[in-house]
């Protein structure tokens, strides 16, 4: 069985790929810097979940 996420992680990444579509890519790495730079969060483990929550959203929006 896979990890549950939050609807907080779920929520927050929806809305930034939604609002900056050409930032995220499918590399968590780079999610993560991204994330980094915008200064959105102080808590490292929820960064890292939303920049690895973005690439699933990410792949699902390239597959439809």
């Amino acid at each position: 069985m896979g990890r549950v996420r939050t609807k907080m992680v779920k929520s927050i990444s929806k809305k930034l790929v939604d609002n900056n579509p050409e930032k995220f890519s499918t590399d968590f790495e780079k999610n993560k810097k991204i994330l980094e730079e915008m200064q959105l969060f102080t808590d490292k483990p929820v960064r890292n979940k939303v920049a690895g929550y973005i690439v699933t959203v990410v792949e699902k929006s390239k597959a439809e």
